[in-house]
C-alpha cells in the first residue's frame, strides 16, 4: 500500500478481510481505530473502541475526527435471515448516522459483494445492471449501498467476489459447500486475494473510486472444479449444459478503466508464490 497518513476507522476488523488488512493500514501509516465488541482481541498497533453496530450510540467516539471509514462488518453465514437485515442494512444506516454528525466530510467505503448480480445475468455482472438478488446477504448489502448512496456522504462501494489467501483456510472450505449444493463443475467464480482488498482499499482511500460502485476482482474467474482440485478434491465431471454461466463472474472493466491492477493476477500465481 502506498504510505498515508491521517485516522481511519475499521469495522469487522476481526473478521475474514479485515483481519488481514488491517495489519496493512497501519504498515501504510494510518492510524488504525477499530470497532470491536467488548473482549475480542484487536491487531497489533490499531486502536481499539469498543462498540457495537446496532449501538448507535457507541458510534459517536469511534468515527470521530476520522478521515476514512471503511465498513467490512457483516453478518452472511447464518440461517437467521433477520439478524442478517439488523447487521447489514440497519448497522450501516447506524454508521452513515454518525459518520454524518460526527465525521461529514470522511470517506466512506462500503465492502459489498458481487453476489447482488441476479442468477440469470446475461453477462458478467457489470456495476450498472439491474440487481435483485433473492437471498438475504446480497439483498441486504443492495439495501445498504442505497443507504450509503443517498447519504450526502462522500462514498464509494467496492464489490468483492469470493476472497481467498494469506491463511484464511476459504478455499479449503469450498468443499464442503460445492459439493453438497450439487454445484455444475463449469460454474466459474471471480475470486481475489487478500493483498488485492489492500490494493483496492488504497485506491479508495486515495479517492479514485469516489462516488461509484466499482467490482474488485483478479484477471481469471475459475470454474470449482479447478478450484476444487487445487485443494485436493475432486468433484464429479459433467458435460451438460451450464444453465447461468454468469453467475458470480463480475466484470471488471471499470476498476481496470480507473487503474487497478491486481498484484495476484491468478489462483495459480498465489500458489506458486506461496500466498494461500
Amino acid at each position: 500500500m502506498n504510505r498515508q497518513t491521517g485516522n481511519v476507522l475499521v469495522t469487522g476488523a476481526t473478521g475474514l478481510v479485515g483481519a488481514r488488512l488491517v495489519p496493512r493500514l497501519i504498515a501504510a501509516g494510518w492510524n488504525c481505530r477499530v470497532l470491536v465488541r467488548k473482549g475480542k482481541d484487536v491487531p497489533a498497533g490499531a486502536i481499539h473502541v469498543t462498540g457495537d453496530l446496532l449501538d448507535a450510540a457507541s458510534l459517536t467516539q469511534a468515527v470521530k475526527d476520522v478521515s476514512a471509514i471503511i465498513h467490512l462488518a457483516a453478518v452472511f453465514r447464518t440461517q437467521d435471515t433477520d439478524l442478517i437485515w439488523q447487521s447489514n442494512l440497519q448497522g450501516t444506516r447506524n454508521l452513515i448516522a454518525a459518520a454524518k454528525i460526527h465525521a461529514p466530510d470522511a470517506r466512506f467505503m462500503l465492502a459489498s459483494t458481487a453476489h447482488v448480480y441476479n442468477i440469470n445475468n446475461p453477462h458478467p455482472g457489470r456495476e450498472d445492471d439491474m440487481v435483485a438478488p433473492e437471498h438475504a446477504y446480497p439483498a441486504s448489502k443492495v439495501a445498504a449501498e442505497k443507504e450509503l448512496r443517498e447519504s450526502g456522504l462522500n462514498w464509494s462501494v467496492l464489490r468483492f467476489p469470493f476472497v481467498y489467501g494469506d491463511g484464511d483456510g476459504h478455499l479449503e472450505m469450498l468443499p464442503k459447500h460445492i459439493i453438497p449444493a450439487k454445484w455444475h463443475p463449469a460454474q466459474r467464480m471471480s475470486v481475489i486475494h487478500h493483498r488485492d482488498i489492500a490494493t483496492a482499499i488504497d485506491m479508495a482511500l486515495a479517492g479514485t473510486f469516489d462516488g461509484r460502485i466499482v467490482n474488485i476482482a483478479d484477471e481469471s474467474s475459475m470454474s470449482v472444479y479447478e478450484l476444487l482440485q487445487l485443494v485436493g478434491t475432486t468433484m464429479e465431471s459433467s458435460a451438460e449444459p451450464l444453465q447461468n454461466p454468469w453467475y458470480l463472474y463480475a466484470d471488471t472493466s471499470l476498476a481496470r478503466s480507473l487503474g487497478f491492477q491486481p498484484s495476484v493476477r491468478t489462483v495459480y500465481q498465489a500458489i506458486q508464490e506461496q500466498l494461500l
